[in-house]
């Protein structure tokens, strides 16, 4: 699904050029739970947004299911991320006065092809695919906890039934209880739904609850290893 070929990224500011990805190059494949993590100034950061389509590469290839993203237009990068991606951030981005499957189906409602029943629908889905109570639905998204607005954003993000989700630093926001219940809904809809989901984080405790790990410091991939029953080995 996901190949990074010697991906660099720079900034230029006045003369000076900071190059935060070096040289990047890795695969993901389709139905994998991976996990990204690094320190702060890592680059991390920066790699979600190549993935995610809303940054190209200052060098380097990125092909998402075999689409050379660096070469595709403002536009067709639009529709890709609509389409096929899902994106969970730390802020949850939810709109505080609106209910709870208002949020949700918020990215279709601009679509003039989906009836609201349609949406209404879609929306209803999403929700009992991250587990939220059925009583929880029409409440106003200020009126929930912090696991369940996760959910509630995490449901956003399936709308659309994208190939892929990227949550950047899912947890971020929430206690380590609530943060298991978050980690717990990407991992079945990992194994129950087959999603690919890349889980972006700074907490190794985080990124153990994904199948591989993908280290990342100071611009470079310093490892990637996979979860077995023995523990972590280097792929």
């Amino acid at each position: 699904m996901i190949n990074c070929q010697n991906i660099t990224k720079s900034y230029q500011t006045g003369e000076t050029s900071l190059t935060v990805l070096k040289d990047i190059s890795f695969e993901i494949k389709k139905g994998e739970f991976v996990a990204i993590i690094g320190p702060s100034g890592s680059g991390k950061s920066t790699l979600m947004h190549i993935l995610g389509a809303l940054d190209k590469p200052t060098a380097g290839k990125y092909f998402l299911n075999d689409k050379d993203i660096s070469e595709l237009s403002d536009d067709d990068l639009a529709e890709i991320r609509s389409q096929e991606i899902g994106f969970v951030f730390q802020s949850f981005n939810l709109l505080p006065r609106a209910s709870v499957l208002r949020n949700v189906e918020l990215p279709l409602i601009y679509d003039t092809k989906t009836l609201r029943s349609e949406r209404l629908t879609k929306a209803e889905n999403a929700l009992s695919a991250v587990g939220l109570e059925k009583e929880r639905w029409h409440h106003l998204s200020n009126q929930l906890s912090g696991g369940q607005m996760q959910r509630v954003a995490i449901a956003r993000a399936l709308i659309n039934e994208p190939n892929l989700i990227l949550a950047d630093e899912p947890t971020g926001n929430l206690d380590s209880k609530t943060g298991d219940i978050v980690l717990e809904t990407f991992k079945k809809l990992n194994s129950g739904k087959g999603h690919t989901i890349v889980l972006i984080t700074h907490e190794k405790y985080v990124a153990e609850h994904a199948d591989r790990i993908i280290e990342i410091r100071d611009g470079e991939i310093i490892s990637d290893r996979s979860e077995n029953h023995d523990g972590l080995k280097d792929k």
